[in-house]
C-alpha cells in the first residue's frame, strides 16, 4: 500500500520487519532502495550467502542482473550474467540472459553467437529462435531468415503472443501489411501487452486505419503509460494517444 501510494521509504521500512530472508523479500526491499537511488546498497541485499548452495547463488545471480536491468544499467546487469554463466556453464537460461543483455549494450554478433550456443545446447529452447528473429527484424536484416527463425520457434510454442507479435512484425518489414494486421491482432488478442499495442497500432497506423491505431495506442497507454516500445513508437509517429 505505501508503494502504490509512493512513498518508498514506509514500504521499504515495512519490508524490513518482514520475519523473512527469501529471495522474494530481500529483492522486493533492494527494488525499493534502488528506486530510491541507492543501487550499491540495494544490490549488496542480493549477495548470496556464504553457505549459499549453488541453486540459490544461480537464482541471487539473476536477481541482481535484472535489478540492474529494470534500473536500465545494462552494463551492470551484463556483467553479473558474464560472472553467473562464467561459474554455472553451459546453462542455457542463463547464456540466454546474457544474450538479451547484449543485444541492449549493442553488440549484436556477439548475441548471435550466444543465442546459437543456446540452440546449441538445447535446441527446442523456442525463446533463442524468436529472439534472434525479432531483433533481425526490427533491425530490418535478412528478413527471410528471420522469418524462418520466428516460425521455427511458433512450432515448438503453438500460438504464443509473443511468438505470434515476432511474425506479424517480420511480416510488416516484408511489406506484407494484411499479413502482419492479422497476426498482430491475434497476438494483441492473446495477450494485450503494451509492445505488442505498439506494434499492432503501428501497422495500422501505415496501413491508413489511424482512428483504430490511436484506440489501439490509447489503451497500451493506460496499462503502461512507461513502456519503453510504445513511447518510442508514439514519439517516431509523432501520435498523442
Amino acid at each position: 500500500a505505501s508503494e502504490q501510494r509512493g512513498d518508498l521509504k514506509a514500504a521499504e521500512a515495512a519490508l524490513q520487519k518482514v520475519d523473512s530472508n527469501g529471495l522474494d523479500v530481500r529483492y522486493r526491499r533492494a527494488s525499493l532502495l534502488a528506486r530510491q537511488g541507492k543501487a550499491a546498497e540495494a544490490r549488496k541485499l542480493l549477495q548470496p550467502d556464504a553457505d549459499a548452495s549453488d541453486a540459490d547463488a544461480r537464482a541471487m545471480l539473476l536477481a541482481e542482473a535484472q535489478l540492474m536491468r529494470e534500473q536500465r544499467d545494462y552494463a551492470a546487469s551484463l556483467k553479473v550474467l558474464k560472472t553467473a554463466t562464467t561459474r554455472f556453464g553451459n546453462d542455457p537460461d542463463l547464456i540466454y540472459e546474457q544474450a538479451m543483455m547484449t543485444e541492449k549494450v549493442g553488440k549484436f554478433d556477439e548475441m548471435e553467437s550466444l543465442l546459437r550456443k543456446v540452440m546449441e545446447i538445447k535446441p527446442d529452447y523456442h525463446h533463442a529462435y524468436n529472439a534472434l528473429g525479432y531483433s533481425l527484424a526490427e533491425r530490418n536484416q535478412r528478413l527471410p531468415e528471420a522469418k524462418q527463425l520466428i516460425e521455427q520457434a511458433l512450432k515448438l510454442a503453438p500460438g504464443e503472443p509473443f511468438i505470434v507479435d515476432s511474425l506479424g512484425w517480420v511480416e510488416f518489414r516484408l511489406g506484407n501489411l494484411a499479413e502482419a494486421t492479422r497476426l498482430l491482432r491475434q497476438a494483441h488478442a492473446g495477450r494485450p501487452d503494451a509492445e505488442i499495442a505498439a506494434h499492432l497500432g503501428e501497422v495500422l497506423w501505415s496501413s491508413g486505419a489511424r482512428d483504430e491505431a490511436r484506440s489501439v495506442f490509447a489503451e497500451a497507454a493506460r496499462r503502461d503509460p512507461s513502456n519503453e516500445a510504445l513511447r518510442e513508437t508514439l514519439d517516431r509517429l509523432k501520435v498523442k494517444p
